[in-house]
């Protein structure tokens, strides 16, 4: 009983913010982001795609081509911070990678125990650690973001300091959008 009436609330959610955006020029981006936005550990469930195909009319095929394609979208459960490592030409010659290494230590995750992906959650759902191809800010090398707000020309000891302050900070409250 209960369940259903959780799934009952997500489908209103759902129904809103489909409404919201249908016939507007990229209504399929904005309601998988405004769902994800809305998912606890900002991510797309996969009975919400489901959803979104059958209400919108769209192939499922095209949304997971969508949700695959742009990195922003998630299909597994994030944590509360994103950390994430560009691992572009001039951040890779100026010590990205050993940064990627520093933060997996200092988090307890391991690339080889992930089958290699770009992606890496910790057990706790504290922090997830990401990678991207490059933030195009070159000259400022090695470049990292912590929760969107990019870090230039960073260090191992900066980088510990900003994940340690994240630890003992309280867990942050997601925003939601109706």
């Amino acid at each position: 009983m209960k369940s259903s009436k959780v799934q009952q609330i997500d489908n209103s959610l759902y129904d809103s913010i489909i409404a919201g955006y249908r016939g507007k020029p990229g209504d399929l981006l904005s309601v998988l982001e405004d769902i994800q936005t809305a998912t606890p550990h900002s991510y797309l469930t996969e009975p919400a795609i489901r959803y979104v195909a059958e209400k919108m009319k769209v192939p499922l095929s095209r949304i997971y081509s969508v949700i695959t394609f742009y990195s922003f979208f998630n299909l597994n459960p994030q944590g509360d911070h994103t950390v994430t490592v560009c691992r572009g030409t001039a951040c890779h010659t100026r010590g990205s990678r050993a940064l990627l290494a520093d933060i997996m230590i200092k988090l307890g995750l391991n690339e080889e125990e992930t089958g290699g992906e770009t992606s890496y959650t910790t057990d706790d759902m504290r922090f997830t650690v990401r990678t991207v191809a490059c933030f195009g800010q070159c000259a400022l090398a090695p470049v990292i973001a912590v929760d969107g707000v990019i870090f230039s020309h960073m260090t191992s000891e900066k980088l510990e300091a900003i994940i340690k302050k994240l630890s003992s900070a309280k867990k942050p409250v997601r925003r939601r959008n109706p």
